[in-house]
């Protein structure tokens, strides 16, 4: 059933989200710079658990909306037909994996994967937090030879992937929430917020790796 192949996605795709937004390594605060950035940008670590939390609560509902239809009417046949007609009418269910969802979780599932790769390739330099180590060096190997900032790519492909699925006809977001319009709002503030941070911190860390290492700026950390 849709509904069933939506709300197992949905979970993967957060459970892959929750892996790539836990911090790999805690903050030593004595090596942190760029940190006079606008506040707006300042509080991304808390927009992005803030989203992440979102996303489990989504995937809560979706796993509700999918099991009542399943083994709700052979349970409570009255609550289920109501949760059915109000969660999953006929408008709804035909809106349920349409292939810019497909595309969301597929991408959410390829940023997730790049960013664990490169919190292996890192180990302990890698950071949320912008820090430079005293016994830090330039990282050419594994995602760090092909792109200079390839935990920002996976960052950026898993906000798209998101957007595609919880910000497009079918989602509870829009379908309950937002309706078309304002989900349009958001998706384009979202991205804008998103595209500044990673612009910002970018910026950032190859000005940091050029005045304390003297080093050209290559694939680093990010």
């Amino acid at each position: 059933m849709s509904i069933i192949c939506r709300a197992t996605l949905i979970l993967i795709q957060t459970v892959f989200n929750q892996a790539a937004c836990i911090p790999p390594n805690k903050t030593q605060k004595q090596f942190r710079y760029h940190t006079e950035e606008p506040l707006l940008l300042q509080i991304a670590p808390l927009i992005f658990k803030l989203y992440a939390v979102g996303l489990w609560w989504i995937a809560a509902l979706e796993g509700v909306v999918a099991i009542n239809h399943v083994f709700g009417a052979s349970l409570t046949p009255s609550l289920s037909a109501y949760l059915d007609a109000t969660l999953l009418p006929p408008s709804r269910s035909q809106k349920l994996l349409t292939p810019i969802f497909i595309t969301g979780i597929l991408l959410s599932i390829i940023g997730s994967s790049i960013r664990l790769r490169c919190f292996q390739e890192l180990g302990r330099f890698f950071t949320f937090d912008l820090t430079i180590q005293p016994d830090h060096k330039l990282v050419t190997s594994g995602p760090y030879s092909y792109v200079r900032h390839p935990a920002y790519t996976g960052s950026l492909l898993l906000i798209i992937g998101v957007t595609f699925s919880h910000l497009t006809a079918g989602s509870l977001v829009v379908e309950y929430l937002l309706g078309p319009n304002k989900a349009v709002l958001v998706w384009a503030i979202w991205w804008i917020w998103t595209i500044a941070v990673a612009q910002s911190r970018v910026v950032a860390e190859d000005r940091e790796l050029q005045k304390s290492r003297g080093l050209r700026v290559g694939c680093v950390r990010c």
